[in-house]
């Protein structure tokens, strides 16, 4: 049975052959992250009874154990990836500062940007989590790389995928063909494809948000959210569904297998930040999963690829999911809003508020 599907190797070796000038390098460093999560799903799995990572293992109530989770998770993808050639350096959400490939080694063409624990919240609880990353090709090749360098639009990743750690792991790539998901034969430790040319309904009838945030949300979102609430009674003429994990990888996996619309907008909580999502480590890499799929990644005003990123660790509103639902939320911001906005969930005719 196992000999009728297609293998990860397999897989890459097909996309390769479509581009007679590629020197399978590309192949060689994805295949060397894909042993990054396989490692790392067998440290997640194994919960408490790996004394490894903790004294009390990393679901015991201790608070330096996902801290810990977290550095074994980076120094996973670091050691998978340094040594091989065929990257000039790395940029990880675990480290303030560039990895540069360490003296001695040949450096390549590549840039590898990634977040190695997205969701490390959900780690005490059982919930799913994720790994996250993306690839860019270096403006210097061959040389130690800068910052800038890094600081690419993302229109510009050669290739993005995630992995998620949950009741199985599935390792989920574009390298700009289409998206494609793979599971992780645990028994085998290979991962075959169960997910080709996954694909994005361009409507529907979930969202996902934090609604503790409600308070410091723009008065599009208000709308927005508000109108989704009010279902079949409302503007929408349609009941939604609201879902909130706190786990991106988890959250983009859902809408990519479902449909949906996913919000992590600008408000004003912080007013000096753009938004509470890392641009290049995070934001990028599931808006190129997501425009793959047929569905559209924006700031909340504008397609989120097309934004020049000016610090390794920049943070961004982030809206991805079902092209209309994105477009709708663009739409409202474009509008213009008094000082309060008169949304009955927010307001003082409170949704829930019982009427006479």
């Amino acid at each position: 049975m196992r000999s009728t599907q297609t293998t990860f190797t397999e897989f890459l070796i097909a996309e390769r052959r479509r581009f007679p000038d590629a020197s399978g390098t590309l192949n060689a460093l994805l295949l060397d992250i894909a042993l990054a999560c396989k490692a790392l799903s067998k440290r997640i799995a194994n919960g408490s009874l790996d004394e490894s990572i903790s004294n009390r293992g990393f679901f015991a109530n201790d608070d330096n154990s996902v801290e810990k989770l977290e550095v074994v998770a980076n120094n996973l993808f670091v050691r998978a990836t340094e040594w091989n050639g065929y990257l000039c350096g790395l940029a990880s959400g675990e480290l303030p500062n560039l990895h540069p490939v360490p003296g001695g080694q040949s450096r390549g063409k590549y840039l590898l940007v990634l977040d190695p624990l997205d969701g490390s919240s959900n780690i005490d609880v059982n919930v799913s989590v994720g790994s996250i990353f993306s690839i860019f090709r270096s403006p210097h090749p061959g040389e130690n790389p800068i910052e800038e360098d890094f600081l690419q639009r993302g229109h510009e990743q050669v290739c993005a995928g995630y992995a998620i750690y949950g009741p199985s792991t599935m390792l989920v790539l574009t390298v700009g063909t289409g998206v494609h998901g793979f599971t992780l034969d645990q028994q085998l430790g290979e991962f075959f494809l169960t997910h080709p040319s996954m694909s994005l309904p361009r409507s529907t009838q979930e969202f996902a948000i934090n609604a503790s945030n409600s308070r410091f949300w723009e008065p599009a979102v208000k709308r927005y959210v508000d109108e989704c609430l009010a279902g079949t009674t409302g503007p929408r003429d349609k009941d939604f569904n609201m879902r909130w994990v706190a786990s991106l990888v988890a959250e983009a996996h859902r809408v990519l297998l479902r449909g949906g619309v996913f919000l992590y907008p600008r408000d004003t909580k912080d007013p000096d930040r753009a938004g509470r999502l890392r641009l290049l480590f995070e934001a990028n890499p599931i808006a190129f999963i997501i425009e793959q799929a047929g569905g559209s990644a924006s700031t909340g005003r504008e397609r989120l690829l097309d934004v020049k990123p000016q610090q390794l660790h920049e943070r961004i509103g982030f809206v991805f999911g079902s092209s209309e639902e994105v477009e709708l939320v663009e739409a409202y911001h474009d509008h213009e809003y008094g000082e309060e906005f008169d949304a009955p969930l927010f307001g003082g005719r409170g949704l829930f508020r019982a009427t006479s």
